[in-house]
């Protein structure tokens, strides 16, 4: 299955998931896709998001930590980052962590690569 974006000749690939009743709100989960990093999929009251699954201070699974409103904390070192924008939000993470979009078609969960 495939999406166009945009621009003309640039296509995206929708790689399925899980079902998206699988994954409750507030809940995340690690998922293991060919050809990808680790992923790590949200359900931020029913809006699903999906970042790497690996903690850009030290290789740490996110989801081996904890998930509350748009932040994920690492469990290794309480570093956070925002869900949304992968942005870095505390000590000691300073690095952004790469996000990618998120399509959900009739019932299933999608990352777009």
């Amino acid at each position: 299955m495939t999406k166009s974006n945009a621009t003309a000749g640039d296509i995206q690939t929708l790689v399925p998931i899980c079902a998206a009743d699988s994954l409750a709100p507030g809940q995340m989960r690690a998922c293991d896709v060919a050809n990808l990093p680790p992923l790590a999929i949200y359900n931020l009251d029913g809006e699903y998001l999906a970042t790497s699954n690996i903690c850009t201070h030290e290789v740490a699974l996110l989801t081996d930590g904890y998930f509350e409103g748009e932040l994920v904390e690492c469990a290794m070192h309480g570093g956070s980052f925002n869900v949304r924008t992968g942005e870095a939000k505390s000590l000691p993470c300073k690095e952004r962590l790469q996000v990618f979009s998120v399509v959900v078609k009739d019932g299933q969960v999608f990352v777009e690569i």
